[in-house]
This record gives C-alpha cells, sequence and structure tokens, in this order.
C-alpha cells in the first residue's frame, strides 16, 4: 500500500499532552483552592482568554510569554511566586502515560506498527518538564525523534525549527504531516512546503481520527 506520508510530525503540549487548561481542576485541588477559580480555557474556549487569542494571533505575544504569565496569575491565586516550569510540575507531575491523550498513544503505535517514521518538533519539552520527566513517558521513548526548539535556539513558528526538523529527521518536506494547535506554526510549516493540520484542543478526539485517516492507517 503507498501512503502519503513517511513521517507523522508532532507537537507536543496539547496535541499529545492533555493542554493545562484541562487540568485546572488538578491544580485547584493541589493547591487548595475552589474548584472553578481559574476560568480561562484557552484552546478549549478562546471567548474566555483573550490572552489566548493574543497569542495565537502573533507575533507580540509569544508562547513561552504566554504561559510565564499565566504561571504567575495561578501563583497569585495562593500568594506565591510561581514559575512556568513548578506550575508546568504541579500539573504533570508524577509523569506518567495517562496524561498523554489516548488518541495520541493509539495512533503513534499504529503508524510505527505500519512502519511511519514519528517524531516530535516541540518548542519547551526540557524548558517546562525536564529530561527526567520526559524518560518515563512510554510514548516520547518510543518516537524516532524528539527535535526540542529548546535547545535549537530557534522557536516556531521559525522556518529554521522545520527545517532542523527536517534535517534532524532526514525526510523531505513533501512526505511530512505535521499537526500542531499553534495557528501560526501550522501556516508556517505550509509555507515552508510541509503538509500541515491544525490541532483542535476543544476536538481533540476527532482530530487524532483526522490524523489516523490522512496518514493512511
Amino acid at each position: 500500500m503507498t501512503r502519503p506520508y513517511d513521517l507523522l510530525l508532532l507537537d507536543f503540549g496539547g496535541v499529545c499532552l492533555f493542554h493545562p487548561a484541562e487540568l485546572h481542576h488538578v491544580a485547584e485541588h493541589r493547591l487548595g483552592l475552589p474548584r472553578g477559580t481559574f476560568t480561562w480555557l484557552g484552546p478549549l474556549d478562546p471567548a474566555t482568554d483573550d490572552l489566548w487569542v493574543e497569542m495565537t494571533r502573533g507575533p507580540q505575544l509569544r508562547e513561552r510569554e504566554y504561559w510565564e504569565r499565566r504561571a504567575s496569575e495561578v501563583g497569585e491565586a495562593i500568594g506565591k511566586q510561581m514559575t512556568v516550569a513548578a506550575y508546568m510540575g504541579m500539573l504533570f507531575n508524577p509523569p506518567t502515560d495517562e496524561l498523554i491523550r489516548p488518541g495520541c498513544r493509539r495512533v503513534v503505535a499504529e503508524a510505527k506498527d505500519a512502519g511511519l517514521s514519528v517524531s516530535i518538533l516541540t518548542n519547551d519539552l526540557r524548558a517546562f518538564h525536564g529530561p527526567e520527566w520526559q524518560e518515563a513517558i512510554s510514548m516520547l521513548r518510543a518516537v524516532d525523534h524528539i527535535v526540542d526548539c529548546s535547545d535549537l535556539g530557534v522557536l516556531k513558528p521559525d522556518y529554521g525549527a522545520f527545517r532542523h526538523a527536517l534535517d534532524i529527521t532526514g525526510h523531505r518536506a513533501d512526505r511530512v504531516l505535521f499537526v500542531d494547535d499553534q495557528p501560526l506554526s501550522v501556516e508556517s510549516a505550509q509555507a515552508y512546503g510541509i503538509d500541515a493540520l491544525f490541532f483542535d484542543v476543544a476536538r481533540a478526539d476527532e482530530c487524532w481520527d483526522s490524523v489516523a485517516h490522512l496518514i493512511g492507517l
């Protein structure tokens, strides 16, 4: 069977990993705050989150700055300073496979079984979570490459991120399907000659079904 792509290239946060806005209840519980304290919902409901809308339109507000401001607000709710790393650690520790979307685990496993390459292209995996956390997630151990822009000095949606990904994975742009939840990164990949799918976090299960269909599973 001729497949349309040789490489499935995935963003990590939001696409593979649950989005922090989906885990407000975890933050509220661990901080001893009432349920519903945090009302900004990012991609789940952009109407609740002007800062998210501003970030997705770019380029004035970058994703890292968005999360710095949100982490600071979470800290303010308990009268303490909070870094992005501390905020992400609170939400995503201990590292378990259940933090990865079921659709992601299914499609990545099926893609690998079918002989497709699967790699990650992320801006902040090690910056937000650290190498020990990464090693504990079986899906991340199963992929062919992890291209972490934290190590490259260039972040999506810059073309350089996609150039690095193609250099490291060894695949041609026209044989790659890229999946990301940031519209600007999707548009940049498409302009670079890579087929790209926007991942709607509010419709995560449907989006993973679409990924499976597009790669011929």
